[in-house]
């Protein structure tokens, strides 16, 4: 699916266009199923229903802006697969401006700006202000995480330990003051007279207090532990927070009281805890993925917890009390927020429908909720615009996109569509299968066309903290995947996805399955189920099954082809974790410390890598922060002492989610043409006589 823009030709002139910095990418399959435009980033204008958002089409990334009612157009016009991302995106509350940041990893944003294009001159994270009147562009400086002053007319952000305001209208930045760690994202008071900083610094988090007027800054009872997501009360005099503690090694599942909520009176600082969650289910912190703590227009603070083994929306008087449930039932919220005045609450969840998500509304004050975005179709990142509601949204056969919230359950695409690569696209068939210690595995099939018995391929997600979806994902990693499992169907593999213990979307119990990871990879049980289920199956050829999969699931396909050979046949494994051994844990006696780094070598794929015969590609980028490099080049070699078949792909000045689409289309195609050799061997001829 291609997304076709109107365009108005001055904005094509909006920002320089550079040069191509390489050829293009061979026009593959591959590689022009990977160049579908995705979006993300969405964010929405306090003001007016305004909505902006990332494009990512072909690794060249640009701002989108849409008015609801009049056609999207551009912002930018950057021409580059380059490697710079853009995120961050704010509005200001009439929404004639929006600050956004270039450059650097969203992930690791005070860290060196990666390279994977190999610039002569090396990128720099910039935070820029664009004013939406004239289209112009302003570069303010190094940093991230920017935030308008409630009346707009400043922008504060952090760089490196420090922070920073310049004014809207002009002149030069401020440095305001400096810190420990990193901070961000920023929140600024009703009235615009302080900041509030979550201030990382590695073992634990503390909140800071920003005075602007008078240049001091505070921190807010700081304790042992981390102190996240700061809110404002509504009149801005006082300030509530997260604070969370990590279980020691050897905690009981459900021993200790791991997290509290905080409220500070800030005339005089006095501190208040007014719940802690109780020992048991829900006793160790757990939040989505987004913002998890927001303070409601009838003075109650809403916030996640799973004491009933499943995340769900809370709410409790700021002044202490009871939680009460917002949502209940066998299903998971993954995002909420309130609405613009703060009695109701949008959330995304997968209530009925495990495999999917919609975006449904429900008031603080009672009665049932209204299901927003049913049908279909996959609603993530519900955003609002004035009063206007707009997701992320996805199926079967479009990645994502923005798309408009209407009456009645309706949605409309931000951005006019197109048919693409995708439209042939297939929705696999669900699957709940048995591992051999009786645990379900839940499991998406896509059967490949014609006759006779297929190779087959097991996609292993990541995290392990993370769903596979029915449909393309909204984060582009996962939509990549979503490509390379259909390419792989049409070509004629059978594909099961493959959603292990130790993810998210089932539960509690599912997602801290015991004896998980360098516990005992206990998920690896469910990598076999889904083996054998192929191997058993009357269409499938036995002795062609293959795993695939990064990060974790690189280490999952690692593990599978050390462990069983006989029945995985090959496997291509994606900046995969090789060696669990970590340095010995505080807190255990040295008999626990050795048991525990016994228990990580015997989960690890080089635990039994004497028995491991099967050909695998290894995939790696070398400027990976999340997994080093280093895991794949000590496999490779330990690999060529025991002669065991293996091709390697190294791509140079790559992150772990590599950041330039020439970079997915090499993997990809590497991928592609290694299991076509290694699976699909050619016809055998006829002697001659």
């Amino acid at each position: 699916m291609h997304m076709i823009f109107l365009l108005l030709p001055a904005l094509l002139l909006a920002a320089p266009v550079q040069a191509d910095l390489a050829p293009p990418v061979p026009p593959t399959p591959i590689a022009r199923a990977l160049a579908m435009p995705t979006a993300g980033g969405l964010v929405g204008a306090a003001g007016r229903p305004r909505f902006a958002w990332v494009e990512n089409r072909a690794g060249v990334r640009n701002l989108w802006l849409a008015d609801v009612g009049t056609p999207a157009r551009r912002l930018t016009a950057y021409a580059q697969d380059d490697g710079q991302d853009l995120y961050d995106l704010t509005f200001d509350a009439p929404g004639d401006h929006v600050a956004y940041v270039r450059g650097g990893d969203a992930e690791y944003p005070d860290a060196a700006a990666p390279n994977p294009a190999h610039l002569a001159v090396p990128p720099v994270q910039r935070v820029h202000l664009r004013t939406l009147a004239d289209d112009g562009d302003r570069v303010l400086g190094p940093g991230h995480a920017p935030a308008f002053s409630p009346s707009g007319d400043r922008l504060a952000w952090v760089a490196r330990g420090a922070l920073w305001m310049a004014s809207v209208a002009g002149g030069d930045p401020v440095q305001l003051a400096t810190f420990e760690g990193t901070a961000g994202p920023l929140a600024w008071s009703p009235d615009g007279t302080r900041l509030l900083l979550e201030n990382d610094r590695g073992n634990h988090a503390v909140i800071a207090l920003f005075d602007v007027a008078a240049r001091t800054m505070r921190y807010l009872d700081p304790g042992l532990g981390n102190d996240v997501d700061p809110v404002f009360s509504p009149d801005g005099r006082h300030v509530a927070f997260i604070r969370f503690a990590t279980p020691p090694p050897g905690a009981t599942a459900d021993g200790g009281a791991y997290w509290s909520i905080r409220t500070i009176d800030l005339a005089d600082d006095e501190a208040r805890e007014i719940w802690a969650a109780p020992p048991g289910p829900g006793g160790r912190y757990a939040g989505t993925r987004g913002r998890n703590l927001y303070w409601a227009a009838n003075d109650e603070l809403v916030f996640p917890w799973e004491r009933s083994g499943w995340i769900h929306v809370q709410a409790i008087p700021a002044t202490g009390g009871t939680p009460r449930a917002l949502t209940a039932g066998a299903y998971e919220v993954e995002g909420f927020r309130l609405d613009r005045t703060g009695r109701a609450l949008l959330y995304t969840a997968n209530a009925g429908d495990a495999d999917r998500r919609r975006v449904w509304r429900r008031s603080l004050t009672g009665g049932p909720a209204t299901a927003l975005t049913p049908g279909a179709a996959i609603h993530t990142a519900p955003t609002l615009g004035g009063d206007a509601v707009a997701t992320i949204a996805t199926d079967a056969t479009h990645p994502a996109y923005p798309a408009l919230v209407g009456p009645g359950g309706t949605t409309t695409p931000l951005a006019v569509q197109d048919a693409g690569p995708a439209a042939a696209y297939a929705i696999p068939r669900v699957l709940r299968l048995r591992a051999e210690d009786g645990a379900v595995v839940h499991a998406q099939y896509l059967r490949a066309p014609g006759p006779g018995r297929h190779p087959a391929l097991i996609f292993l997600h990541g995290g392990p903290r993370r769903q596979m979806l029915l449909g393309f994902h909204p984060s582009r990693y996962y939509s990549n995947a979503w490509i390379l499992s259909q390419t792989m169907a049409a070509k004629g593999y059978d594909v099961l996805i493959l959603n292990y213990r130790g993810g998210t979307g089932y539960g509690l119990a599912f997602r801290d399955a015991p004896g998980t990871g360098r516990d005992g990879a206990s998920e690896y049980r469910d990598v076999r189920a889904a083996g054998l289920y192929l191997a058993g199956r009357a269409d499938v050829d036995p002795r062609r099954i293959a795993l695939w999969g990064g990060s974790w699931g690189g280490y999952l396909t690692a593990l599978g082809l050390a462990r069983d050979s006989a029945l995985f046949a090959a496997g291509v494994d994606l900046h995969g974790v090789h060696d669990l051994v970590r340095a010995p844990a505080a807190g255990l006696s040295p008999p626990e410390q050795d048991a525990a780094r016994l228990l990580q070598w015997r989960s690890s794929p080089i635990g039994a890598i004497d028995r491991w015969r099967a050909p695998v590609l290894l995939i790696h980028g070398d400027d990976d922060r999340n997994v080093a490099v280093s895991q794949s080049i000590l496999l490779s070699a330990m690999l060529k002492d025991r002669g065991v078949p293996h091709e390697a792909l190294l791509l140079p000045d790559e992150r772990h989610g590599f950041i330039r689409h020439e970079s997915w289309v090499r993997a990809y195609q590497a991928t592609i043409d290694f299991l076509d050799r290694r699976l699909r061997p050619a016809a055998p001829t006829t002697p001659e006589p």
